[in-house]
């Protein structure tokens, strides 16, 4: 049965109810209420609230209980599900230029500087979509169709592409088959990026169905102030937006085939005596695909929603034409290629390394203009906490351009590879991309030797905190080993506090090492190997052995990757291990990348802004939103889409909560000191728990002097230091799990049921539409 749709009683002011949410990873609704029998109060198979059995009848006239009733939301569902949703670690690259979009300094007053840089991520997001096409372009067009299939011995190797094969490469008394022009192998051989690019449409579209399309609370957000967007009712409505990019980036990536396609063709009928017909045929489709490339850059371009209000228009013209004119123009394409040409035979590589190096300074030049946008907006703002100086986005950014690079690189080299076995019989992929592959030897030299610096410092403050835990427990009998093992838990969990320190030498080098590549590929047409020849010995072996290795590294990264992701969803410690990148990630709105993995949250927020909404207006009791990591991010984004009057009558109680030591310092627009403080004074109170050995959960830090203490100060893990009467075993040390039971919970619960009372108002009828806009 439904009870958050029982009709309104009296009211029992004298209700209690703590609302549950928990962290990434996952749980069972056992587990959160610590009781075998459970049953669904409401929800679906996806993510749903639960009660005890024995609790299921509470508030419904029976005796009140001497303790808050609990509830437990589990949305562990929404990320994990069956184990093919590990394909969607393959989208990493457009997950991660999606975080850029949201980690962006705050900066009151500068709307046009924040249009511009939500502009340029944008861009950057539809330059990583075009390079994943061009990539599959790249294998399949290139290296199969028109170099291996172009081969006699090549296309021999491969049986199955016998039929490819041109007039040259047909065994004696065999005839040419109809699909020997290169034109024509290359319009087949464009089946894969299309069947690629229908494949991104149809997952984000799913997705966009089922995460995008949960509408939230409607009420009338208040006047505009300093704190965090998350407060706009139409914040966690991303319907439109996501629907016009997915049709601009669907577009581009059609195009992007199209144009691959066309160029040889193009550069065939231009020469000298071409046929003029073809010629100008070539010249008019070039035409019409710059300008409907134009078209959909212009679309990706605007930012198509309003936050203000719950946006449920869709530009249903524009998301059908956009996609269906550039399928139109690559059916041109493919039909004006595959027209007869007689003496065009497929020689050397497809156009790739102009079209390649174009891309990556494309993408240099807008992480450079980002950066330079992040940092005029981090100078206003003035937030010492945010990290990286606010220049985290642009450096996100970078990552993810690079990611999608090195992918590219690797894959088609190994490809090639595979094609040419004896690496003479095929040029091979262009050498732009092998020198990319080639930069992953040195980013992991850099990255080891930071981590043994890391290491080193780790192992420093270890011994520090040593004489810290002897001093922490005067007059007990010391253990060694205990202290050891208690002072390297709380080093290693400063190390979350270092990263800054990571992705600032990561994206660096990579930005380097880009140039470099860049540089390397435009100035000598070589590959690293074949351009370091004739040089000192030892540079010639580096460079060959970085190519290698850089090679065989990404792929072998890449299997790995989804094997990775298929435990990950199967195994719940190595879900863990990944899951707090992950539930990062797919926390925010698709707001660059409609390709990127769903936004679990326009899920899960709707879902606690309706309990609560509908609980508190029927019951008139006091509420307790409980977060655990980032179940605590979960609701502090909950609690400010609930109406303001609504929200002024909830209690907050978060605990490991990564609110400030990684959203606030990550996303200082949106978690950053002005938009704590606001939550602080909209909701009655707020309590927070964490430890010294918890690498994830913080202190807050609110500034705000006139409110009572959010932070209640580090508590004490482990409970016992050796063995108590009440310890009898040795206590476990607990870090980032289990604050439940610590005794400090329930008296901090407590205390803020008993802060909330005074200033709870009675229950008050509502009138039937009232009920209806507010849920």
């Amino acid at each position: 049965m439904d009870h958050a749709q029982e009709p309104r009683g009296a009211g029992q002011p004298d209700a209690e109810l703590e609302l549950l949410v928990h962290g990434v990873g996952g749980t069972t609704p056992e587990a959160m209420l610590g009781d075998p029998r459970t049953v669904r109060v409401t929800g679906d198979d996806t993510a749903a609230v639960f009660r005890r059995a024995e609790d299921a009848e509470a508030g419904k006239g029976k005796e009140p209980l001497d303790r808050p009733v609990q509830e437990a939301y589990v949305w562990c569902n929404l990320t994990s599900g069956d184990s093919s949703r590990a394909l969607w670690l393959l989208l990493l690259p457009f997950m991660v230029v999606n975080l850029a979009h949201w980690m962006r300094p705050a900066a009151p007053g500068r709307h046009r500087t924040v249009r511009l840089y939500g502009l340029l991520v944008r861009l950057a997001a539809l330059s990583l979509t075009v390079l994943l096409v061009a990539a599959a372009c790249e294998v399949a067009l290139d290296l199969v169709a028109w170099q291996c299939a172009g081969v006699r011995s090549c296309a021999h190797r491969h049986s199955w592409l016998a039929f490819l094969a041109p007039p040259a490469s047909v065994p004696p008394g065999g005839h040419a088959t109809w699909w020997s022009l290169p034109g024509r192998r290359l319009a087949l051989a464009a089946l894969v990026p299309t069947a690629l690019t229908a494949l991104l449409w149809y997952l984000s579209r799913r997705t966009w169905s089922a995460y995008e399309s949960h509408r939230p609370m409607a009420y009338e957000p208040g006047p505009d102030s300093d704190g965090s967007a998350l407060t706009r009712p139409g914040f966690w409505y991303g319907r439109r937006l996501v629907a016009r990019l997915r049709a601009a980036h669907t577009a581009a990536a059609l195009l992007t085939v199209a144009a691959a396609v066309a160029a040889p063709a193009v550069r065939f009928d231009h020469r000298p005596g071409g046929p003029a017909a073809l010629d100008t045929l070539g010249r008019l489709l070039t035409a019409a695909l710059l300008a409907w490339a134009a078209a959909a850059a212009g679309v990706a371009c605007r930012r198509g929603r309003s936050e203000n209000r719950l946006d449920q228009q869709l530009d249903r013209h524009l998301v059908r034409l956009l996609p269906l004119g550039a399928l139109a123009l690559l059916l041109l394409t493919v039909a004006y290629a595959g027209w007869t040409r007689p003496g065009w035979r497929s020689t050397g590589r497809l156009p790739g390394d102009p079209a390649f190096g174009a891309l990556m300074l494309a993408q240099g030049l807008l992480v450079v203009a980002l950066a330079v946008v992040a940092g005029c907006l981090h100078r206003r703002s003035c937030n010492q906490r945010a990290g990286m100086r606010g220049l985290g986005g642009p450096a996100v950014a970078l990552l993810a351009c690079a990611l999608g690079g090195v992918m590219s690189g690797g894959v088609a080299q190994r490809v090639a590879d595979w094609l040419d076995g004896t690496h003479t019989a095929l040029p091979g992929p262009p050498v732009l991309l092998t020198w990319q592959a080639s930069t992953i030897p040195p980013v992991l030299a850099v990255l080891l030797l930071l981590a043994a610096r890391l290491g080193l410092g780790t192992a420093r403050l270890a011994r520090a905190e040593r004489e810290r835990i002897r001093h922490e427990h005067p007059g007990e009998p010391e253990d060694p080993g205990r202290t050891r093992a208690i002072a390297h838990v709380r080093a290693m969990a400063t190390l979350t506090d270092r990263a800054p320190l990571v992705v600032a030498v990561l994206a660096v080098t990579t930005l380097l090492l880009g140039a470099v590549a860049l540089a390397g590929a435009l100035a000598t047409r070589k590959t690293p190997g074949g351009a370091a020849r004739r040089t000192y010995d030892a540079l010639q072996a580096v460079a060959e052995t970085s190519q290698a290795l850089g090679s065989w590294l990404v792929g072998l990264g890449f299997v790995l990757f989804v094997a990775w992701g298929r435990r990950a969803y199967k195994d719940a410690s190595a879900r863990r291990t990944i899951g707090i990148l992950w539930d990062v990630g797919t926390f925010w709105p698709r707001a660059a990348h409609p390709f990127a993995p769903p936004c679990y949250a326009e899920r899960a927020v709707p879902d606690l802004t309706w309990r609560m909404a509908t609980w508190t207006q029927r019951t008139g009791g006091r509420l307790v939103l409980s977060g655990h990591s980032q179940g605590s991010v979960l609701a502090a984004a909950a609690a400010w889409q609930l109406p303001p009057s609504v929200r002024g009558r909830i209690a907050l109680l978060t605990y490991g909560s990564p609110l400030e030591r990684l959203y606030g310092r990550w996303f200082p627009a949106h978690f950053g000191p002005p938009a704590l403080a606001a939550l602080h004074r909209d909701v009655a109170c707020w309590g927070n728990l964490y430890r010294s050995t918890d690498p994830i959960g913080g202190p807050v830090r609110v500034p705000d002097d006139d409110m009572p203490e959010v932070d209640h100060g580090p508590l004490r893990d482990p409970l016992a230091y050796g063995r108590t009467p009440a310890h009898p075993l040795p206590a476990p040390i607990l870090g980032h799990s289990d604050y439940q039971a610590d005794p400090v919970f329930a008296r901090e619960r407590a205390r803020l049921l008993g802060r909330l009372r005074p200033e709870l108002p009675g229950p008050r009828p509502e009138p039937t539409e009232h009920r209806a806009d507010t849920g």
